[in-house]
């Protein structure tokens, strides 16, 4: 594992914690951080940490505070509070 990838991680427990929190503005530049780190050292992102964020404001995503989850027709739908949609599919 190198440097960026221990970053990356780091800073997705960051932001994790600091959504928990309630400081979205935080977990906002963790975010951030953690995607530009990324794109220098042409990584991706994990993918629990790519789900649970917004493309569009780098926001954090906790499901029922922040954004919305549904099913539909074999993907979830999570959908942020600015608006941003996300779909994934699933096996059911």
């Amino acid at each position: 594992m190198s440097i960026a990838e221990e970053r990356i991680a780091t800073l997705a427990t960051l932001a994790r914690r600091a959504a928990a929190s309630c400081h979205d503005d935080r977990a906002r530049e963790y975010v951030r951080l953690a995607r530009r780190l990324a794109e220098r050292n042409r990584l991706s992102l994990p993918r629990d940490f790519k789900r649970f964020t917004c493309d569009d404001c780098d926001s954090y995503l906790r499901p029922g505070k922040n954004a919305r989850v549904r099913l539909q027709d074999g993907h979830v739908v999570i959908t942020c509070d600015c608006g941003a949609q996300s779909r994934y599919p699933y096996d059911s």
